[in-house]
């Protein structure tokens, strides 16, 4: 027993043994062996302390890693009456954030499958983001809009629909706004860095083979050529006219064109109203208060889990992600 000892416990047990040795009192040798006996016994309960403690912190993680696989996150509406359907997209549209095309179609096509809907508000609150993403939203909103004309669709804007994020908006019935609300920049943007210069001061040769003549356009670490440029202002051009034949689809004669509003210049959601780009004032509440009629909003959202969560914060994709960012050149945003 005593091999379950700790030094600080031997050291007591010998220190009290050599005592009564000293002293020669009688039966010191058993009054030793007692003490050694407890401290072991106390030694033994503390370990097994320990190990209970840990055994329900391993229980606990089996929990919470077994409430995300099942993905408990409450994305399941429940039967209801009446209602305001509420569809959120919130932040940059991409394919790799929460404002992607597939959990945005997924929660406007359950909103507007279910018998209780009354009207649906796409709340957007979105600098814009990826123009094929914001693209295959717009083209969602649009076939569910004609399979279900007797349910009307809204957009309420937050804080920002600007880029992307009013190609989506575009597509809506009537889109409301708040006199501070950011809206517009209807254009198309690809940025990247060039890194050439920094690299002929520290003397640095970029090496790369191609086994086609344009495979290196908008390498950063390569020069700019006219041809680069030249095809990519095409490409620009090109989608940055599907946007605007989206934004004239969507808002018809309402809107006002004038030399800017396509320009990539954005305005206040006050002067949007005056530009046709907005239909009125409002946010959620209001629009299903007193456009909708059906007060009870309900939200079909889709939440991330406890797993995505997860792995959104402590993922390796983050790293490499920032790398691919880096190296990949030009990227084409409605943003």
């Amino acid at each position: 027993m005593s091999d379950n000892l700790t030094p600080d416990s031997h050291e007591a047990a010998k220190a009290a043994a050599q005592k009564s040795a000293a002293g020669h009192e009688p039966g010191w040798e058993r009054a030793a062996l007692e003490r050694i006996a407890l401290a072991a016994i106390a030694e033994q309960r503390a370990a097994r302390r320990w190990r209970i403690f840990f055994r329900f912190v391993f229980l606990a993680i089996l929990v919470v890693i077994g409430w995300g696989a099942f993905d408990l996150t409450g994305d399941h509406v429940a039967a209801t009456g009446r209602h305001t359907a509420l569809v959120s997209l919130d932040g940059e549209i991409s394919s790799d954030t929460n404002a992607n095309a597939d959990d945005i179609n997924s929660a406007l096509d359950d909103a507007f499958d279910d018998a209780g809907t009354a009207g649906v508000v796409l709340h957007c609150n979105s600098p814009g983001g990826s123009p094929v993403q914001a693209g295959i939203i717009y083209s969602e909103i649009r076939r569910l809009r004609s399979k279900h004309p007797s349910i009307p669709l809204y957009v309420v804007v937050g804080d920002m629909c600007a880029s992307g994020g009013y190609y989506v908006a575009a597509a809506a019935d009537r889109i409301y706004v708040d006199k501070a609300s950011i809206v517009g920049s209807i254009g198309v943007l690809m940025d990247g860095f060039g890194f050439t210069g920094l690299m002929d001061k520290l003397g640095i040769q970029r090496r790369l083979h191609t086994s086609g003549e344009n495979k290196g356009f908008f390498d950063p670490f390569s020069p700019d050529t006219p041809k680069m440029d030249a095809h990519a202002q095409q490409m620009l051009d090109q989608i940055h006219t599907q946007f605007i034949d989206a934004v004239r689809q969507g808002r018809g004669k309402r809107l006002h064109e004038t030399p800017d509003i396509f320009s990539g210049l954005f305005w206040t959601g006050e002067k949007s109203v005056e530009l046709g780009l907005a239909d009125g004032f409002g946010d959620t509440d209001y629009v299903a208060r007193e456009i909708i009629k059906a007060p009870d909003v309900v939200d079909y959202t889709v939440k991330e889990s406890i797993t995505d969560r997860v792995a959104r914060k402590f993922g390796a994709a983050v790293g490499s992600a920032a790398i691919h960012a880096m190296i990949a050149g030009g990227k084409l945003n409605l943003r």
